[in-house]
Order: C-alpha cells, then sequence, then structure tokens
C-alpha cells in the first residue's frame, strides 16, 4: 500500500450541473489505473485564490462518464522508497472527453468554502473511507468540482490517496 499526492497549483472552477460535461480546467480528477485497481482517498484539501467573494459549491464524487485521453495533472508518491506502480492512476484537469458528475452517485463530500482566501481540508475518519475501483464509469474517478450557483474563481488543491 503506497501513498500518493497530486497536486494542481491553479484551476478554475465553474458552476456545473449533474451529469453535464466538465470543461478542461475547471475539475481534478483521479481515474483507476486498471480495471481491477483500487484506491481510497485518505485527504482533500483546496485553497482560494480569489481576489474578491467567490462562494465555491464545491464536493466530491464520482462521475456519469469516464473522461479518455487524459492530460495528466502532477502526482507523487509520499514514500520516496515506493516502488512505481505497474499501473499507476491517471489524476487530470483536461481530457478529450472530460467527465461529468454522475446524478445519483456524484457527491460524496461537501468541500464549500469561499475561495477568497478560504480553505478546506477534508480527511477520512476511520470507517469513512470513500474509493475508486477500476478505471470505468461511475466508480472508476473520483473528481473535485463545483455544483450549480458556485462563483468561478482561481482554485489550488491537492489530493492525497493510497492504492491498494
Amino acid at each position: 500500500m503506497a501513498r500518493w499526492a497530486t497536486q494542481v497549483p491553479t484551476w478554475t472552477t465553474a458552476a456545473i450541473a449533474d451529469t453535464t460535461a466538465l470543461t478542461d480546467g475547471n475539475h481534478h480528477t483521479i481515474q483507476g489505473g486498471s480495471t481491477t485497481q483500487r484506491g481510497e482517498l485518505r485527504r482533500i484539501y483546496v485553497s482560494g485564490q480569489a481576489a474578491a467573494s467567490a462562494p465555491q459549491i464545491m464536493v466530491c464524487g464520482r462521475t456519469a462518464t469516464a473522461g479518455t485521453t487524459l492530460t495528466t495533472a502532477r502526482m507523487a508518491s509520499l514514500d520516496p522508497a515506493t516502488a512505481a506502480l505497474a499501473a499507476p492512476p491517471s489524476c487530470y484537469t483536461a481530457a478529450t472527453t472530460d467527465p461529468g458528475r454522475n446524478a445519483t452517485l456524484g457527491m460524496l463530500v461537501a468541500l464549500g468554502f469561499n475561495a477568497y482566501g478560504g480553505i478546506v481540508n477534508w480527511q477520512n475518519g476511520q470507517d469513512e473511507i470513500i474509493s475508486y475501483l477500476g478505471n470505468a464509469v461511475n466508480f472508476g474517478e473520483l473528481s473535485i468540482n463545483c455544483f450549480t450557483g458556485t462563483t468561478a474563481a482561481a482554485v489550488q488543491s491537492e489530493i492525497v490517496f493510497e492504492t491498494l
């Protein structure tokens, strides 16, 4: 079991309804590296970079459409002795086909905050495990994105996860 972190230094949020395709640069998504790979979220940290008040109706949830032809984001193991994964997960913010939040499975963690200097830091409890399984629709991706009513703003995000 190895812990990994993926960071996106700056991305711009957007108000997106359920099942509507996200657009490049307005989400931070993890997709499993193989059809059988399982991973668990350990921490989500988002900090605001807005110059004025910008409420974020941010959520972490599953996607109804899996991203294809991904433009990957930064990802690194937390332990330097971690062996490279044969099929590493893909962490991305852009794709030829972007994901869309699943209407029934799409909101697992509420991450609301004000991007005008605000932060949100979610850590799972022992019995609050959020995981992905495989790399296909519904269970193979987890995404941070914003719901309808969000004021667009620049944010920075980090997701810490463990591959099992």
